[in-house]
């Protein structure tokens, strides 16, 4: 099994003095750790109940395809507001720099299904707040979130204490 810690790169000072920038394409330029990646994601969720993988613009889109293809899940998206072409719901959040909206189809999911939702990075967690609210308003159940990296500093799981919660590599600064 690879550390995938091994493949991320930091970058000190971006995008502000004192931020460490935790970039994830060093695993995604490498086949044998992205492969390590989606199979140590796909893990830890195995035992959870979901009918579908929910992924949240951009790079919850390169994990959780793979992920869904994996499982053998359906896979829907979370777009930033204007990319889908067919009736959607949406939600407006916060995010650290001003706001953004994200939405996907209105008919993505049925009332009662079970996802599990993916991303690259928990921060602060204001996307995947979002993105689960935005799922639990078009009736469905999220039963767990999985994501690469963690910033576990940035306290972001704090937003989503009652969502079974996974990550891989876990920061404990910011």
């Amino acid at each position: 099994m690879l550390n995938l810690d091994d493949y991320m790169i930091s970058i000190p000072d971006f995008p502000e003095p004192g931020i460490i920038f935790r970039d994830i394409t060093g695993i995604l330029h490498d086949a044998d750790a992205f492969h390590e990646a989606i199979d140590q994601m796909a893990e830890k969720v195995k035992d959870l109940e979901f009918d579908k993988v929910i992924g949240a613009e951009s790079r919850g889109f390169i994990l959780g395809s793979p992920i869904a293809y994996k499982l053998n899940k359906p896979f829907v998206l979370i777009r930033k507001k204007g990319k889908l072409p067919r009736k959607t719901i949406s939600t407006k959040y916060d995010l650290e720099y001003g706001s953004a909206e994200i939405e996907m189809h209105a008919d993505a999911i049925e009332p009662g299904q079970k996802v599990l939702l993916v991303d690259d990075l928990l921060a602060t967690g204001g996307t995947l707040k979002a993105s689960a609210d935005l799922i639990e308003r078009a009736g469905g159940i999220v039963t767990g979130i999985v994501v690469l990296v963690e910033l576990a500093g940035l306290k972001g799981r704090d937003k989503l204490d009652k969502y079974r919660m996974d990550s891989c590599i876990v920061y404990s600064g910011k």
